[in-house]
């Protein structure tokens, strides 16, 4: 028997997909198509080809801006996804106030990104930050924090007198300050997302490694962990897209990607060619390169959490 086709399912998704078309899909074919222009912000230029792209091979602060934020996603991903779970684990303990506990914990994440980065530059604030007089009650001197270019590590290694090379210096503590903001501010969504996780786990399983006498770590180790890692994989992929995404705390927090362009991550270097330079061409070439490099790591990670769901 033949089916009548009906048109009015089609209206019904007709508004979703203009949207999609108009803020997704097509700036994302007139960003590929830009990059081969000189093209300003006022208008069409002309046609360069690959010049852009060699362009950015040649940039040292392309490079700069790519590397801090490699830092920044090495450092704020491992540490989200630990810090989450472990907070996860101790809320799902929890009996009394349980509701409480986890309005106190997401509260971080439905807060304005705005209103948080600038509560943190004064907690970092040199002379009047908290962070410096928590520092001081532990004998330690004030720090430069968001004014300090060189690397933790080179701090590190010369307050007790040995040196390193300046490749492994790692990230700025001025990187390293908004590293601490940016895996706070997403501290709350993680760890309700973690939550959600370890409660679709059968505390079957938990009865019985009890009876067979394995302890809490062991059953962290055996049980919690392996079930939790469809959770594990959603959480390192969303983490590692919003962290190259980083802008807003950058543009808040620092003079223009300072102290000598130590926090200068890849968006923000975006923002700087588009619209302070107005060299719309080559920021296009740099959104497209982020771009490529996002959904290569996003199908790495999809590829891992098939391999080991298998």
């Amino acid at each position: 028997m033949k089916t009548k086709w009906k048109a009015s399912p089609y209206l019904y998704i007709l508004p979703a997909f203009v949207l999609l078309l108009s803020f997704r899909l097509m700036p994302i074919v007139m960003s590929f198509v830009i990059s081969f222009y000189k093209w300003t912000i006022v208008g069409t230029g002309d046609f360069i080809g690959f010049e852009n792209y060699v362009r950015m091979m040649h940039d040292a602060k392309f490079w700069q801006s790519m590397t801090n934020t490699f830092w920044m996603v090495i450092m704020v991903v491992p540490a989200s996804i630990i810090f989450s779970l472990l907070f996860a684990v101790l809320l799902n303990q929890i009996k009394a106030f349980k509701s409480m506990f986890r309005i106190v914990y997401f509260l971080p994440f439905v807060t304005s990104l705005v209103a948080v980065s600038i509560v943190w530059k004064i907690i970092f604030n040199e002379q009047t930050g908290l962070a410096n007089t928590f520092l001081g009650l532990f004998g330690i001197q004030p720090q430069g924090w968001l004014s300090e270019a060189r690397g933790i590590f080179e701090i590190f290694f010369t307050s007790i007198g040995i040196s390193i090379p300046k490749w492994i210096a790692g990230p700025s503590q001025a990187l390293f300050a908004i590293i601490i903001m940016t895996i706070w501010k997403g501290l709350g969504y993680n760890t309700i997302i973690y939550l959600a996780g370890l409660q679709n786990i059968p505390k079957d399983y938990y009865e019985a490694a009890e009876i067979d006498g394995a302890g809490r770590f062991k059953q962290f180790f055996k049980i919690t962990l392996p079930l939790v890692s469809p959770t594990t994989f959603y959480v390192l992929m969303m983490t590692t897209i919003v962290t190259f995404q980083a802008f807003a705390q950058i543009y808040l927090m620092t003079d223009k990607g300072g102290p000598s362009g130590t926090t200068n991550l890849i968006v923000y270097y975006i923002y700087q060619k588009g619209f302070d330079a107005q060299d719309m061409g080559y920021a296009s070439a740099v959104a497209l390169v982020l771009f490529i490099i996002i959904l290569s790591l996003t199908l790495l990670q999809k590829r891992l959490e098939k391999h080991v769901n298998y």
